[in-house]
């Protein structure tokens, strides 16, 4: 009898600075995945280096003109890939652009909104139009850092502000800066990770973090994970070096959940997105709630906020995900 699994593949790596970051999530994916319907491999992508990791522990090139391998003589297709990658080119609408060249189904949204979720000022200058409450924000690119003055910024944003890369999956590159002359080193660190960085200004509050998901049958927004950390803000050594608290459901007056609800969804309904997302929001005392960015490759470690939001629904990961492909078959 003909086997009727769908072959899965969970694209990992990725040519950011969290390409290991992204590997850990796809070991974390690749055990919540239900192996009795499908079967599961990982695929590692940094430049032109493309394999896929085989069960006997070897590796086999990817031949990308179909995304496929070959395993024991024979040609093997991937019925739908789920992309991990945090950064270029699995959360700026590269890959998906080549996936759809293929006609090959995917767990992310698609290339526009990927490329523009990627982009933090693209993404808050949009969703503004859409009444979604935003932290204010410039842009400055390399080679005319001069269009913007110190003296500007200071005026502009105020301080403290945040300077981070404008364009990239990951928490490296960003600095608090609290005094003027903190400015230009904190321009150039955010541009050794992008041409173009954001300065933003400072907005004080609960941070917290929401996942979602939509399929033909339902909609599912998860408890938000409050982020309770003693560091400066939420950078990299307090999201994977465990200098964090995270509390799940986050303690928020009920009415400022089913708020922080509504507009997760919103947003997820505006950008038409697809598969899981996680969403991050500054919460202020008097109960202002302002987006701080869309997460269309969220981590998915066991210890990532979507699987911990997922198990505080009282939902099974491996349900969640099943839900998610098939969502894309009919």
């Amino acid at each position: 009898m003909k086997n009727l699994k769908r072959t899965i593949a969970i694209v990992c790596g990725g040519d950011s600075s969290e390409h290991d970051v992204s590997l850990r999530s796809a070991q974390g994916l690749y055990s919540f995945f239900d192996k009795e319907r499908y079967n599961v491999y990982i695929v590692d992508i940094k430049g032109q280096d493309w394999h896929v990791e085989l069960p006997d522990g070897t590796t086999a090139k990817i031949d990308r003109n179909d995304f496929s391998f070959m395993e024991n003589g024979e040609a093997k297709i991937f019925d739908y890939a789920y992309i991990t990658i945090h950064g270029t080119p699995g959360e700026n609408g590269l890959l998906q652009g080549y996936f759809d060249l293929i006609g090959l189904p995917y767990s992310t949204s698609g290339v526009l909104v990927e490329a523009m979720t990627f982009d933090k000022f693209v993404l808050n200058q949009y969703l503004r139009g859409y009444g979604v409450k935003v932290a204010d924000s410039l842009l400055i690119r390399k080679g005319y850092e001069e269009l913007v003055s110190d003296d500007e910024i200071e005026e502009r944003i105020g301080m403290p502000c945040f300077v981070k890369p404008a364009a990239d999956g990951s928490s490296f590159g960003v600095s608090k800066v609290k005094e003027k002359d903190m400015l230009a080193p904190a321009i150039r660190k955010a541009m050794l990770e992008s041409p173009e960085i954001m300065v933003e200004s400072y907005l004080e509050g609960t941070e917290i973090s929401i996942g979602v998901y939509k399929t033909k049958e339902k909609a599912v927004v998860l408890p938000a994970t409050e982020v309770v950390t003693s560091n400066e803000f939420f950078d990299y050594d307090a999201k994977y070096n465990g200098q964090v608290q995270e509390i799940t459901p986050a303690r928020l007056p009920e009415d400022v959940t089913e708020r922080v609800r509504q507009i997760t969804s919103h947003i997820y309904d505006i950008l038409h997105c697809n598969g899981i997302i996680r969403i991050d929001f500054i919460i202020s005392k008097e109960g202002s709630i302002s987006m701080l960015e869309v997460n269309t490759t969220p981590g998915m470690t066991a210890t990532s906020f979507i699987p911990q939001q997922v198990r505080a629904a009282g939902l099974s990961m491996t349900d969640v995900l099943t839900e998610i492909v098939e969502n894309q078959f009919d």
